[in-house]
């Protein structure tokens, strides 16, 4: 137990070692670990004692999982080069490489920037100004402190005060929806808030965890439609795994010359 250290793989023995996680902090002094999902994006804090090392196998096959889903998608079947060019801020250091890993196999254009949940509302104005994109994704990982309640408490949320931060200071240089297409939230995020705070597309209308990818999907699909049509959501339908308990929105104008 007293073995557990940053980096390292767990799951939660109280919840059925249901998700893996790896520990992102550890505060001894509270007996406390600062956890993040490795496939959904989840932020949880737990006991140090209900915590266990996951099996290599495990692990393994959940590395395994996301590197299929970054590689089982589709290529793109497009002679435009001409894509909507997507602003990806995730607070998540691994799951910005693996996106940029994600958006360079679909030959996007892309800029994917690591900046913690917390920094996302100082940070956004300047990139913004400075990339220029169609396209901007605010995600990294978030959670109900009580699930299942106070949903419009907006402290009942890890991360989801730092995302409705950064979209409205977003909506601030781009306040029409067109001009610049917002996805933002990460799993069991503040779904209304956000959409009211200007995003165009958001998670969670359900409160349930989101998939890594799910936020990409958002992006590609934007970024590849004709600036003629409508992205909605029914155009998602069976793309998002968990459909629109797990993300929801407006639409959006496609940003593909």
């Amino acid at each position: 137990m007293n073995t557990l250290k940053k980096g390292d793989i767990v799951s939660r023995k109280s919840h059925n070692n249901d998700i893996l996680f790896y520990i992102e902090d550890i505060f001894i002094d509270k007996n406390i670990a600062k956890l993040k999902g490795i496939v959904v994006r989840i932020e949880a804090d737990s006991y140090i004692e209900d915590l266990i090392l996951a099996d290599e196998t495990r692990v393994s096959k959940a590395e395994n999982l996301v590197n299929k889903m970054i590689n089982s998608r589709r290529n793109i079947d497009s002679m435009s080069n001409n894509y909507g060019k997507i602003l990806h801020l995730d607070g998540d250091k691994s799951y910005s490489k693996k996106t940029e890993q994600y958006y360079k196999k679909r030959g996007l254009n892309y800029v994917v920037r690591h900046v913690t949940e917390q920094k996302q509302p100082y940070e956004v104005e300047q990139l913004l100004k400075m990339i220029k994109p169609d396209i901007l994704v605010i995600t990294g990982h978030d959670g109900m402190l009580k699930k299942g309640r106070n949903y419009n408490d907006i402290n009942n949320y890890r991360n989801s005060k730092y995302f409705i931060k950064a979209v409205r200071a977003a909506r601030n240089i781009y306040p029409d929806k067109n001009d610049l297409i917002i996805f933002a939230g990460a799993c069991q995020s503040f779904y209304e808030a956000l959409i009211y705070a200007g995003a165009n597309f958001a998670s969670s209308p359900g409160r349930i965890l989101i998939d890594f990818l799910d936020p990409l999907i958002i992006a590609e699909k934007v970024s590849i439609t004709d600036r003629k049509k409508i992205v909605f959501m029914s155009d998602l339908e069976g793309v998002i795994r968990n459909g629109r308990r797990a993300v929801g929105g407006i639409g959006a104008v496609g940003k593909c010359l």
